[in-house]
């Protein structure tokens, strides 16, 4: 390795170009929170000069609110750091994460013109703002910017938001056909952002959802799973759009999926892993075990015919017997279609006894029991 940046040096003794490119890329960093009147973020100070004397490429950009900072300081801004990226014309950046910041509508503006602008000036496919604040019209805009943007992954965890304001996101999500990774875990998300979820992933290529720590219920899980169950159950009985498994020639589900979405010509239901633990998903409550019935009925049919899921997290929600057995019977139906394998996560509060059954009933189910306060752990494989 030390040939190779040896070698790289244009001369003997000199810098290689990636640290004069970040040592200006810091200049014009401090230069800017100083014409704007904020502080410069310590983290992104301290992993410029870290890859600065590690020769390194920098690509990811960390934001972050000093816990320690008192009022009197100036506060850390975004804009500073789009303003550099955009001046520099720093391509090399792929990943750009913000932690706790109240953003205003001009931090959000020139977030969204940079995202739109694409591969010309935008490097980052990747966008997490977490437990950050903002307005319905900033909302609004990033989620236009969302149409247009290269984004391959968007993280929302902990921004809480109103039915209005998640419209944005979900409206930014339809027809996407770039954005792979979704989690909106935490968002205080309730049933009636379920069916609007699940109509936009069935709009997109999102293969990835995270939405752990929500209170979507009964009803709001079945409004997200049932355009998605319909969608996969449609191919499953009709197959030109999705080949079926060769029994031949086991799949190999990340390398087949990568494929078809790299071809995809138009949006559908692509999702491999499903999160949804702590959702309150349940017979409890005023939906009753009616909603609890009809949310299972849809689930197995996502688990029967979906050739691409490969992990389902339903922790932490009290199914209870019936709904397990009921996945337990969609998994062997799975397992006798070929499918890939697919592993669940649930927390039922069931009999010993019927756990036992389920044990031995379950052949090749790898199934692991681990002690809770209330239920037990089960981990469900089909393979």
């Amino acid at each position: 390795m030390p040939r190779e940046k040896e070698g790289n040096r244009k001369t003997k003794g000199a810098p290689l170009p990636i640290v004069t490119t970040l040592q200006k890329f810091l200049k014009t960093y401090e230069k800017h929170c100083a014409q704007t009147q904020t502080s410069v973020c310590p983290a992104i100070k301290r992993d410029l000069k870290t890859s600065i004397n590690n020769e390194q490429i920098l690509s990811k950009f960390v934001l972050v609110r000093p816990d320690d900072s008192p009022p009197s300081i100036l506060p850390v801004s975004l804009e500073p750091l789009l303003m550099t990226v955009q001046d520099e014309c720093y391509m090399l950046g792929r990943e750009i994460s913000i932690w706790g910041l109240q953003l205003s509508n001009p931090e959000v503006a020139r977030l969204a013109s940079l995202l739109e602008s694409k591969g010309r000036t935008c490097p980052f496919t990747t966008l997490k703002l977490m437990d950050c604040r903002m307005d319905a019209w900033s909302l609004g805009r990033l989620g236009t910017a969302l149409q247009f943007s290269t984004l391959r992954s968007l993280v929302l965890d902990y921004c809480k938001f109103g039915n209005e304001e998640i419209e944005s996101i979900f409206s930014g999500l339809e027809n996407n056909q770039r954005l792979r990774d979704l989690s909106l875990r935490f968002c205080g998300l309730g049933p009636q952002s379920g069916p609007r979820l699940g109509s936009a992933v069935c709009r997109s290529v999102v293969r990835e959802l995270h939405l752990d720590g929500n209170y979507l219920q009964c009803s709001g899980a079945l409004g997200l799973l049932r355009p998605i169950a319909e969608y996969v159950e449609m191919q499953g009985k009709d197959q030109p759009a999705t080949a079926p498994p060769d029994t031949r020639n086991p799949p190999q589900p990340l390398q087949g999926i990568k494929k078809k979405i790299k071809d995809l010509t138009e949006a559908g239901s692509w999702l491999v892993k499903l999160y949804l633990a702590d959702n309150g998903i349940d017979g409890k409550g005023k939906e009753g075990e009616n909603s609890l019935l009809e949310f299972t009925q849809i689930l197995t049919r996502l688990i029967r015919y979906s050739t691409h899921l490969q992990e389902l997290d339903l922790g932490n929600n009290v199914l209870g017997e019936a709904a397990a057995a009921d996945i337990l019977e969609a998994l062997r139906a799975r397992k006798t279609g070929k499918l890939p394998v697919l592993k669940i996560t649930v927390t039922p509060q069931i009999s010993s006894d019927t756990f036992r059954s389920i044990w031995e009933n379950s052949q090749k189910f790898s199934i692991t029991r681990k002690k809770k306060k209330k239920g037990m752990l089960l981990d469900i494989c089909a393979g």
